[in-house]
């Protein structure tokens, strides 16, 4: 696969602090809204079989809907355990309403 800007989802498709999932060339990704910024993680949390999707958004963090660990939606990074690996991110952008992830 070619890195590419991939078309995911109309900005007002997405809800302020709530989670979506797309598929993009066969990966799950989940989807988020914080105020004007649009975010891109894997949808399987790194510690559980969860989909981070189904999470609660509290600021620029999603808190898995399983065990309750959290990940920094910016970085990825775990912030709360029992997560402790990072979940992949996506760089993102918002263009012509339209939200783009960048797959590699």
């Amino acid at each position: 696969m070619n890195a590419q800007w991939i078309d995911a989802a109309a900005q007002d498709d997405l809800w302020d602090d709530s989670g979506t999932s797309v598929v993009l060339n066969g990966l799950e990704i989940a989807l988020f809204r914080v105020g004007d910024a649009a975010y891109a993680t894997d949808n399987l949390c790194s510690h559980g079989q969860a989909r981070l999707c189904d999470g609660f958004v509290e600021g620029h963090e999603i808190e898995c809907p399983l065990h309750q660990g959290r990940f920094d939606l910016r970085t990825g990074q775990a912030s709360a355990e029992p997560a402790v690996e990072a979940v992949k991110t996506y760089p993102v952008r918002i263009e012509g309403g339209r939200v783009y992830v960048w797959l590699e």
